[in-house]
């Protein structure tokens, strides 16, 4: 495997990145797009992105707000586990869609699915934190940013 930018160099280099992701990311305090909703949909689309370094930083970040670890286990077969509410199903399907946009349209069904959870403003909402943390994925992906795991 050939060497890629160090992590820590591609903020200086580009510091645009976090200047204009970071903000992208983030909603409105009085959003229905809840930190448990984002946590969830920054890693399920992280799972489909195959960040290592982002579902990582998103599974401690969640529990260290209280997520539950069981929830976190069968988030790849959301749809199946009783543990995820309305809500939280329609995010999901939603964060699904868009990060997979290259490989089906998004349906009608996921569309009207959010838009009832959320309502317009925080459909918008919820859509800046999926293509936020697509877009970190694609950086994290590509130049290999590396999680500190230790067992």
């Amino acid at each position: 495997m050939s060497q890629r930018i160090a992590q820590q160099a591609v903020y200086k280099m580009m510091p645009r990145l976090a200047k204009h992701l970071v903000p992208l990311g983030e909603v409105m305090p009085d959003s229905a797009v809840t930190p448990t909703i984002i946590h969830l949909v920054k890693l399920r689309v992280s799972q489909i992105n195959q960040c290592c370094f982002c579902q990582h930083m998103h599974t401690q970040e969640a529990r260290n707000d209280g997520e539950h670890q069981v929830r976190l286990d069968v988030l790849p077969a959301w749809r199946e586990a009783p543990c995820f509410n309305q809500q939280e199903r329609a995010a999901l399907e939603w964060a699904e869609a868009l990060t997979l946009i290259s490989q089906q349209t998004i349906s009608d069904s996921a569309y009207q699915n959010a838009l009832a959870a959320f309502g317009e403003q925080d459909l918008l909402e919820l859509t800046t934190v999926i293509l936020a943390i697509n877009s970190w994925n694609r950086v994290a992906v590509s130049i290999q940013f590396v999680p500190d795991i230790s067992l």
